[in-house]
């Protein structure tokens, strides 16, 4: 029900848009997220975006460089700027209906099958 896309290859320092669609009438109704997973690493929390009020919250790591936001057309967005090599990962959104803006991934019913974000050096 998730597919994520916008992935690839980048410089640091440069800016890449990650979208996440969802094939749900009411995605609105669902907190989505996003986590990322480096090679020989667990799954973690970067940014989410609230059901009810859009409200967002990020990982201290990305705070300052990456945005998440929705629209009104099934898809939530990650603008990721001032890229960096570790956060090299692939990246995959997760949705949970009226759920609560958590990094916990047990919370998340829905994943998407991820999308590669290599950041070169």
């Amino acid at each position: 029900q998730l597919r994520e896309s916008g992935g690839g290859l980048v410089q640091a320092g440069g800016s890449l848009r990650l979208a996440c669609a969802a094939s749900v009438r009411t995605f609105n109704a669902y907190t989505v997220s996003w986590f990322r997973q480096a090679p020989g690493k667990e799954r973690e929390f970067v940014a989410a975006i609230s059901w009810s009020d859009s409200s967002t919250v990020y990982a201290d790591s990305v705070k300052g460089r990456f945005t998440v936001s929705r629209d009104d057309t099934n898809t939530v967005y990650l603008q990721m700027n001032s890229l960096k090599p570790e956060d090299t990962a692939v990246y995959y959104c997760a949705a949970n209906r009226f759920g609560a803006t958590t990094a916990r991934r047990a919370e998340y019913d829905y994943w998407g099958q991820g999308t590669q974000v290599t950041v070169s050096s």
